[in-house]
């Protein structure tokens, strides 16, 4: 049998479920989920390797209306993850108004293959499970239509199987026992910045931006020191909380979960900086490693 590899982009609006859906797909969890929209900023690649296959998966941030300069870099990662990708999955939520148009004629004229998932079909009925099929057969004719859960892997197998049917010929990308692209050092700003969403509200997890800053392994430990960069000094203060209570509670949980990634004890420094309206500055996102270009 030939081998099949292929890059697998993940578009759609924000909290639709693309990174969970990946997650499943690519059977770890790679991309930080929360119930809050625009947790994903860069574009994670999970790879799925068989015998005869690479699945090569891209999570992109959700698309939105841009109002900064940070949105537009990451709605051009979205842009560019549909002109290299051969396969791509345009996922979307039972009930959602997907009005983005300029999106959907990008992918009327890519000329790969296109799947809809309706994601979360678990919140709603059959006949809105139908309603939707048919909204989206009249949007992208040529489209596969798959209604699934990611929460509750139901119908998440014929997602990968029609994958695997459109995949093209191609030796594999990767080496097969690779599972993403990014780094630790990535990976444990994730982290922490899933963490900031989690334990803030209103525009302040939005604004930090997360970099690690050493990385230092010795035999029993590794010690982490970390930067947490902020738009305003208002908003450090809320970072660090009242004698410091909320930082040292994100930190508590961060290093945790980092010693569960790592699977070894760890020692974790945070520090907060003000980066005035850096996700605004050109300079400061390249510096961030976003592109802006």
């Amino acid at each position: 049998m030939a081998h099949k590899a292929g890059y697998v982009s993940i578009i759609g609006s924000p909290n639709v479920g693309k990174s969970t859906l990946m997650n499943v797909l690519v059977g770890e969890k790679l991309s930080i989920i929360t119930y809050k929209a625009q947790t994903t900023r860069h574009r994670i690649m999970g790879i799925f390797s068989g015998e005869d296959f690479q699945v090569v998966y891209s999570d992109t941030p959700g698309i939105l209306k841009p109002h900064y300069l940070l949105h537009k870099s990451m709605l051009g990662a979205v842009y560019s993850s549909i002109s290299d990708a051969d396969i791509i999955l345009l996922v979307t939520e039972l009930g959602e108004n997907f009005q983005h148009e300029e999106v959907l004629e990008k992918l009327r004229a890519t000329g790969q293959p296109v799947i809809v998932v309706i994601n979360k079909v678990d919140l709603g009925d059959q006949e809105k499970v139908l309603a939707a099929i048919e909204h989206w057969k009249t949007k992208l004719e040529t489209a596969d239509i798959i209604a699934i859960s990611a929460l509750h892997c139901f119908n998440t197998a014929l997602v990968f199987d029609t994958i695997l049917k459109l995949l093209p010929e191609s030796p594999a990308f990767f080496p097969k026992d690779e599972l993403t692209n990014r780094s630790q050092r990535f990976f444990i700003a994730e982290i922490i910045r899933e963490k900031t969403l989690l334990n803030y509200s209103k525009e302040i997890p939005y604004s930090v931006e997360v970099v690690v800053d050493s990385f230092k392994e010795e035999p029993e430990i590794i010690r982490i020191s970390v930067f947490l960069f902020v738009a305003r000094e208002s908003q450090k203060a809320i970072i660090l909380g009242h004698q410091g209570r909320a930082i040292k509670k994100l930190g508590t949980e961060a290093r945790m979960d980092i010693e569960e990634f790592l699977e070894k004890h760890v020692f974790l420094e945070l520090k907060v900086k003000v980066k005035k309206d850096w996700r605004d500055n050109e300079n400061e996102l390249k510096r961030f490693g976003y592109s802006v270009d």
